[in-house]
């Protein structure tokens, strides 16, 4: 080390304190004794990334150096909050601790000795998940992605989503959750593939008319992405087996067209607490919302009865641009992310509408309804009228 670097080392242990490695081990089980929400220390992690792939201490927030200045006051925004920084040695982040205090924040320690002290000292640290080279090489778009990267990634591997129908809607969400990586598809439908099908339902092929649309679309899915697991259920949705197939499933995507579906569906999930991704297609027109349980309305609040069936044909009856349901469908997909993930802000008590032959999509604001039979202030989801002898089916 020259000179130099021996002087500006010098100034900046002089400007930012340190903290010995059981000094910091202490504070962070003072913390969780403490049992506070918002945790005190933040702990970050500013080694490079294959030094993190060999180990790191429990709780540790990684921005590595050379993106600190980016990344930083995403992670940690509040600059009130004592940062604690580690290296390997404890040199890294002496550095790193004056960048943070030239960007403002007032509490910043360096961890001296770094995680070489730390590890030497026999305390407890973990190996980080890793992801196989095939599968960096396949999620590699994702992982360049902020609000992804690599524990999106992972979080999206273990995540389960449920396809009530692999028809219309159904194929295009499930196409592209699949490539996303999304862990678990359920995909529940007894109906067989038809001719008149293939016009939009991008799951199935001329060779598998007559084979069941769960099945073919578990062949598409899994000749897509391997990592994917697709659980197919060969049979229609109703009161004796709806809360054992959505238990499991973290998010629902609801690609019916009949209403006594979405009715039970909805009472279902209201009690199981799992959001509902609905959309819906005619002719040229679709639209979508998220129905999450008592975050916002659902589907009874917009709908406490049925329409009569003149009123509410299906697609059968009054046919549809077979691009449409591609247009809804992804979009369901991207809702699904937005919640797996956690990002963004999703159609949450909003309702999108698109008008294909316009090219425009409108947005109806919704609320909850507080004398809905199923989520109001005196509602009761369980045992309600599903509407099978009303509807048109």
């Amino acid at each position: 080390m020259g000179e130099a670097s021996r002087e500006i080392m010098r100034q900046a242990r002089q400007e930012v304190p340190e903290w010995s490695a059981s000094q910091v081990r202490q504070s962070l089980a003072e913390q969780r004794e403490n049992g506070e929400q918002a945790p005190d220390v933040a702990l970050v992690d500013v080694r490079e990334k294959h030094e993190w792939n060999e180990g790191h201490i429990p709780g540790a927030i990684h921005v590595p150096r050379g993106f600190l200045e980016l990344q930083i006051e995403e992670a940690i925004p509040d600059k009130d909050q004592t940062v604690v920084l580690y290296c390997a040695g404890g040199v890294r982040s002496l550095m790193a601790g004056k960048t943070l205090q030239q960007m403002g924040y007032r509490n910043v320690i360096s961890m001296s000795g770094g995680f070489g002290q730390w590890k030497g000292s026999g305390f407890e640290f973990e190996m980080p998940r890793l992801m196989s080279d095939a599968q960096a090489r396949r999620y590699s778009r994702h992982l360049l992605v902020p609000e992804v990267g690599e524990q999106g990634q992972f979080k999206l591997l273990d995540s389960k989503v449920l396809l009530i129908g692999a028809g219309g809607l159904g194929s295009p969400s499930a196409y592209y959750l699949a490539a996303a990586g999304v862990g678990t598809l359920g995909i529940i439908d007894a109906d067989v593939v038809d001719e008149s099908n293939l016009q939009r339902q991008i799951l199935h092929n001329t060779d598998r008319v007559g084979q069941y649309k769960a099945e073919s679309a578990k062949e598409t899915l899994q000749k897509l992405n391997p990592d994917v697991n697709v659980v197919t259920y060969i049979e229609r949705l109703d009161e004796e087996n709806v809360r054992r197939i959505i238990a499991d499933y973290d998010v629902i995507i609801d690609g019916t067209d009949n209403f006594p579906t979405r009715y039970l569906l909805n009472d279902a999930a209201l009690l199981a607490n799992k959001p509902v991704i609905h959309g819906s297609v005619f002719r040229f027109e679709g639209q979508l919302t998220v129905f999450k349980p008592y975050d916002g309305p659902c589907y009874r609040c917009l709908y406490p009865e049925p329409p009569p069936p003149a009123l509410a044909p299906s697609c059968a009856e009054a046919g549809v641009l077979g691009v449409l349901p591609g247009i809804v469908g992804l979009l369901q997909a991207t809702e699904a992310i937005k919640l797996l993930l956690g990002i963004g802000d999703p159609l949450v008590g909003r309702l999108m509408t698109y008008d294909a032959l316009a090219g425009e999509f409108n947005e109806l604001k919704l609320f909850r309804d507080p004398h809905c039979a199923a989520c109001g202030e005196n509602g009761n989801p369980e045992n309600l009228p599903t509407y099978a002898d009303v509807c048109a089916l």
